[in-house]
């Protein structure tokens, strides 16, 4: 099958085919109802009773991300303050799905989506403890358990901002001719060419679709941890800028710790890169719900203190 998006299946994983594989392999699950939740890039995911999701990667590229998952994932608990997905089941290859799959802990929540700017601003301090104590994962430890690093190539802005350029040409017949300059002038103003290194233990895919929160709008949870990698820390800082309101991010970065101008320029290029690739998969799948978060989370991203 030859994709003609990043977010197109290599394979699909029907609700009876994962029946049949969790409760092959793990018959205690068996009296569970099994339920169809969503998928993303990478994986589909399904609920199974009330206290697990599993996952099965749907593209090729999330095989070996899964496998990642499995081992680094238990190691975070000890820094984490936001509950997260750990795994449980490890799912084994079969002639049927020639792939590993993995059960987790069901984290509860909804994407926070609609959410009022004060609803935002009450979770920039949990948001910035989460992300100062993940960072804060040894280096050595990410390393010697096969972590990747910089495989998104953070460092080079003029690469990004030229994806970025054409992210903008194929929306542009989508958006209003105000979203379009405001992101056209944007991209117009950023004059840097590269950054320098910096490592960190990365979530790497921080946004609207990994977050969740509870009733009242605060976060309680982060999810999707498939591009855990090792890299400069203004990839996940991006929710200072995407998610936050203006306002917020003198708070959020006080309880973070300083940041240098750099990273702030890479994580605000983040914000607005991140929420455009949304923004095009959301046009294309018709989900105007989506759409509407990615371009208000791209507003955020623009809006100065």
């Amino acid at each position: 099958m030859t994709n003609s998006n990043p977010w197109d299946a290599d394979w699909e994983v029907s609700e009876p085919m994962a029946r049949a594989l969790i409760f092959r392999q793990f018959p205690q699950l068996s009296s569970m109802p099994i339920k169809l939740i969503g998928y993303g890039w990478d994986n589909v995911v399904f609920r199974v009773g009330d206290e697990y999701v599993f996952r099965f990667p749907r593209r090729n590229v999330a095989v070996e991300l899964i496998k990642k998952e499995g081992v680094l994932l238990p190691m975070l608990a000890a820094f984490l303050t936001i509950p997260y997905p750990k795994p449980v089941f490890y799912g084994e290859p079969t002639n049927d799905y020639p792939f590993p799959f993995l059960g987790y802990t069901y984290v509860p929540g909804t994407f926070p989506k609609g959410l009022s700017d004060e609803q935002r601003a009450s979770s920039a301090v949990a948001l910035a403890t989460f992300l100062k104590r993940l960072h804060g994962f040894p280096l050595q430890r990410a390393c010697e358990n096969g972590i990747e690093h910089d495989h998104r190539n953070l460092l080079d802005i003029a690469q990004r901002k030229e994806k970025m350029q054409t992210f903008l040409s194929t929306l542009a017949v989508h958006i209003s001719c105000e979203d379009r300059d405001a992101i056209a002038n944007y991209l117009g103003q950023v004059v840097i060419d590269r950054i320098s290194p910096r490592e960190v233990i990365l979530h790497g895919d921080l946004h609207v679709k990994n977050m969740l929160v509870d009733e009242a709008g605060h976060i309680s949870g982060i999810i999707d941890w498939g591009d855990l990698n090792v890299g400069h820390p203004g990839a996940d800082l991006n929710v200072a800028y995407s998610f936050l309101p203006p306002q917020a991010r003198q708070s959020f970065f006080l309880a973070y710790g300083e940041v240098d101008e750099e990273t702030k320029i890479l994580a605000r290029m983040m914000a607005v890169f991140i929420p455009m690739l949304l923004w095009m998969q959301a046009i294309d799948h018709h989900d105007e719900e989506v759409a509407e978060e990615a371009r208000m989370s791209i507003r955020r991203a623009l809006a100065d203190e």
